[in-house]
C-alpha cells in the first residue's frame, strides 16, 4: 500500500491553522470580553493539539518519508506503510478528540481517554520506525538521531501519566504537579521534538562525517545533555548541589555542541541552499538565530537570581515556549516541507509564510519586552490587544500558506 506524504501534510497545515486559531481566540478572551469557553479549557485544547495535531502528526509523515527515500528494502517496507496510514489515521482522531473535549470539559472522563489513546499511539508508531530504520544504511546519521527522538517520546509520557493521575484523583500539589507539566515539555520540545528535526536537517543536508568527524560527537553531545537538562527547568526547585552542578554541565554542552556544529554547516553546506528561494534561506536563517538564543538563555537561567526572576513571571515562560515552538520547531517543519517541494511554492505561500515568521517574530519581541517590564511591575499599555493583532498575522500567514497549497492537491485515497 502506498504512503502519500502530500496527503497527510494537507492535515498538517490545516491543523496549525486550527492551532493559531485557538491562540487568536485565547488573546481575544485576554485582551476584551468573551463570555463563551473556559479560557484554561481552551489553554488545554491548544497546547493538546499542537503537539498532537500538528508537530508530531507532521514529523512522523517526514519520518516515513525518510523511510521511502532511504530505505534499502522498499519491497518489504511497502507492506508497512499501510500501518503507517493507520497510525497517522489513529493519531489525528486523538489529536481532535482531545481539540474538541479538552475545550467541553477540560481534564475529563473524554479528553483524558484521547491523550492517553494518542500516547499508545506514539508507542506504536515508535515500535513500528524503530524496527523499519533496520532497513536504512547504518552509516546514515539520521538515524541515532530518530531513535533518540523516539526515546524522549515514550519517556515524555511519564510526566503526562503524572499529570493525569493528579487530576483524576483531586491530590495535586504545586510542586509536583509543575515539575511533571515540564517533565513532559522538557522531553517533547528538546527531546522528541528537537531530535526528529535534527534528523531531518540531517538528511536534508546530507551530512557526512567526511564533512566533520564532530558531526557524530554532535548526536551523542546533545543525548547526553538531554537527560540532565530537564532540571533546568526545575531550577526554582531547591534541588541538590550534585544535580545543579549536572545541570549546568548540560547546558555547557549543548552550546558547545551547537555552536561548531553551525560553523560546519557554514562553511561545507552553504552552497545547498544557495539553490533555494530566498524566503526559505531566511526562514532556516531565522531558524538557527532563535535556537541559538534559545541555548544561549538556557545557558544563562542556570545563574540562580536569573531562573528565579524567569520562573516567577508568565510572559517569561510563555515567551520561551513560543520561541522553541513557534521559532524553532515550527518554522523548521514549514521550511522542510516547502523546500522538500511537497507543494508547489506559489507566491502567495511565499508571503504567507515570511508573514508568519514575521508575526512569530513580533510575538516574541512583544512577550519578551511584557517580561522584562514585569520585573519592574511596569505595565505595557495596550499589550493584550497588541498581542491579539499579532495573533491575527499568526493565523492570516498560516491560513495564506495552507490555502494555496492545498488549493491545487488532488486527495488520493490511500486507506
Amino acid at each position: 500500500m502506498n504512503f502519500n506524504s502530500k496527503f497527510w501534510l494537507k492535515f498538517s497545515l490545516i491543523n496549525l491553522l486550527i492551532v493559531a486559531f485557538l491562540g487568536l481566540l485565547m488573546r481575544y478572551k485576554i485582551g476584551f470580553e468573551f463570555p463563551f469557553f473556559n479560557q484554561k479549557n481552551l489553554q488545554h485544547s491548544h497546547s493538546h493539539f499542537a503537539f498532537a495535531g500538528w508537530i508530531s502528526h507532521t514529523l512522523m509523515v517526514l519520518m516515513v518519508g525518510f523511510l521511502e527515500k532511504r530505505g534499502n528494502s522498499q519491497k518489504a517496507l511497502g507492506n508497512r506503510f499501510g500501518n503507517y496510514n493507520k497510525i497517522l489515521l489513529a493519531n489525528l482522531i486523538c489529536a481532535y478528540g482531545m481539540l474538541v473535549f479538552f475545550i467541553v470539559q477540560g481534564y475529563a472522563a473524554f479528553s483524558i481517554f484521547f491523550s492517553t489513546a494518542s500516547i499508545v499511539v506514539a508507542y506504536v508508531f515508535g515500535y513500528q520506525y524503530w524496527k523499519d530504520l533496520k532497513s536504512v544504511d547504518s552509516t546514515s546519521l539520521s538515524v541515532n538521531w530518530f531513535k533518540a527522538a523516539i526515546f524522549f517520546n515514550v519517556i515524555s509520557s511519564l510526566g503526562t501519566f503524572a499529570l493525569a493521575y493528579m487530576m483524576v484523583s483531586k491530590n495535586i500539589h504545586q510542586n509536583e504537579y509543575l515539575a511533571s507539566i515540564y517533565y513532559y515539555l522538557h522531553f517533547q520540545y528538546n527531546g522528541w521534538f528537537f531530535f526528529a528535526c535534527m534528523g531531518l536537517l540531517v538528511c536534508f543536508l546530507d551530512l557526512k562525517t567526511t564533512d566533520s568527524p564532530f558531526i557524530k560527537k554532535v548526536f551523542w553531545l546533545f543525548f547526553i545533555a538531554c537527560l540532565p537538562a530537564y532540571f533546568l527547568s526545575t531550577l526554582w526547585l531547591d534541588l541538590p548541589l550534585w544535580i545543579y552542578i549536572l545541570t549546568v554541565i548540560s547546558a555547557f554542552l549543548q552550546v558547545f555542541a551547537w555552536f561548531p556544529f553551525l560553523v560546519i554547516l557554514v562553511k561545507t553546506k552553504k552552497t545547498v541552499l544557495e539553490n533555494y528561494p530566498f524566503f526559505l534561506r531566511y526562514i532556516i536563517l531565522f531558524v538557527a538565530m532563535a535556537f541559538s538564543m534559545k541555548l544561549l538563555l538556557q545557558l544563562g537561567s542556570t545563574v540562580p537570581a536569573l531562573s528565579q526572576m524567569a520562573f516567577g513571571f508568565r510572559p517569561i515562560v510563555i515567551a520561551y515556549l513560543h520561541l522553541v515552538l513557534l521559532a524553532v520547531i515550527s518554522l523548521f517543519l514549514l521550511f522542510y516541507i516547502y523546500a522538500n517541494h511537497f507543494f508547489f511554492i506559489h507566491k502567495s505561500i511565499k508571503f504567507g509564510i515570511t508573514l508568519f515568521s514575521i508575526g512569530v517574530f513580533l510575538n516574541e519581541l512583544l512577550l519578551a519586552i511584557q517580561g522584562i517590564a514585569s520585573f519592574s511591575y511596569t505595565v505595557i499599555p495596550y499589550v493584550n490587544e497588541m498581542l491579539f493583532g499579532i495573533a491575527l498575522i499568526l493565523v492570516s500567514g498560516i491560513g495564506i500558506t495552507a490555502f494555496y497549497s492545498i488549493k491545487k492537491v488532488k486527495i488520493p485515497t490511500v486507506l
